[in-house]
């Protein structure tokens, strides 16, 4: 069996990782191989080649090159060269990950060759169409053939969507695979060293969705809200290069609060995560992160596509801004709500990943 896997953002390279892993680990014994695709959708060495280094992946066979632009420049782009990629290296499987532009454009040439086509993290919905990745999820929900599952709700929506049970494979969440097989690995970098920081005694934020940040009057009342609820603990920030142009355009004595880090490689920022006292982000994958590691979270959106870090794990969901203050006052007087892990959320995702391919192509 031939596996194409497909690679773009940041997000991507944390739960291709152990599939390569899985593959590696039964491609002795078994007639399984794989071809990896970097389309270059992040193409800043900051946010791919370096994840690449840290989670032990090989260098890609091709990288697409296709950088930035708006989405359906993009999107385009990777179709165009994922195409001819496909064409001159035929698969019996294209495996794509998450819902970024590229598992979207990748999905779409699979199916238009006739290529069996299988998607990791599938069926999660926010049910928010203003957001591209629920676009990218419906679409590539729609062309797949098998789907691999991180929660039961994952199954509902698919099932809703009229997906037979037998192509539906409930698996559990890759990404926690990453996080558990590193978790011994994560390090400390220099800012850690300089700040002379300690575990539990800051805060940790991350904003980079269009909603919380391209509007600067919003992300200013973010900021300002946030800084007045932290008390004694400073405010580690680091800052994606999205956010930073709108960042620039607010008064220092906003911005002056923060203490604004570069993007960290996945090991480092992992540390910083780990170590917090609480998180405040908008990001997808730091809510699972952090439920696993029993961080309070809380995300400011309007909804999540992964509920089940709200009613099992750490997690909150902020869809007012102004009841933010609440929430950091129970981390500051340390009564955040208990909280557990998500069924098969065990770090052998991959693994069951792989022996239900083999199961269904080999």
């Amino acid at each position: 069996m031939k596996i194409t896997l497909i690679a773009g953002a940041r997000p991507n390279f944390m739960k291709i990782a152990p599939i390569i892993h899985a593959i590696e680990k039964y491609s002795s014994p078994k007639n399984i191989s794989y071809r990896l695709i970097h389309t270059g959708q992040h193409y800043d060495e900051k946010m791919s080649q370096v994840f690449f280094e840290d989670l032990n992946i090989k260098t890609p066979e091709v990288n697409l090159e296709v950088g930035s632009g708006s989405h359906a420049v993009q999107t385009a782009q990777i179709m165009i060269k994922f195409e001819q990629e496909l064409l001159e290296h035929p698969t019996d499987v294209v495996l794509v990950v998450g819902d970024v532009n590229s598992t979207l454009a990748c999905s779409v040439v699979a199916k238009k060759l006739n290529t069996q086509l299988v998607h990791v993290e599938a069926g999660i919905r926010s049910f928010d169409l203003a957001m591209p990745e629920e676009i990218n999820r419906m679409v590539t929900d729609a062309l797949s053939d098998h789907f691999f599952t991180t929660s039961e709700y994952a199954n509902t929506n698919l099932k809703h969507a009229g997906i037979p049970d037998n192509r539906i494979h409930f698996v559990g969440n890759v990404m926690i695979d990453t996080l558990l097989k590193n978790k011994h690995r994560f390090t400390a970098n220099a800012k850690w060293n300089e700040l002379k920081l300690k575990p539990q005694s800051y805060w940790l934020l991350t904003l980079h969705r269009p909603s919380n940040v391209d509007d600067a009057e919003k992300l200013k009342s973010i900021l300002t809200l946030i800084s007045k609820n932290a008390g004694d603990l400073p405010i580690i920030f680091p800052i994606h290069p999205r956010t930073l142009q709108i960042l620039k355009q607010l008064p220092e004595s906003v911005v002056s609060k923060f203490i604004l880090l570069d993007p960290m490689r996945y090991l480092e920022f992992m540390y910083f995560v780990q170590h917090a006292k609480a998180v405040i982000t908008d990001s997808g994958g730091i809510q699972e992160e952090t439920t696993v590691l029993s961080i309070p979270c809380m995300t400011i959106r309007e909804n999540t596509e992964r509920p089940e870090t709200v009613t099992i794990g750490s997690n909150v969901l902020v869809e007012d801004i102004t009841g933010l203050p609440s929430y950091m006052k129970q981390v500051l007087d340390n009564t955040w709500k208990k909280s557990g892990i998500p069924p098969m959320w065990d770090g052998n995702t991959a693994e069951r990943i792989i022996e239900k391919l083999m199961e269904l192509y080999a």
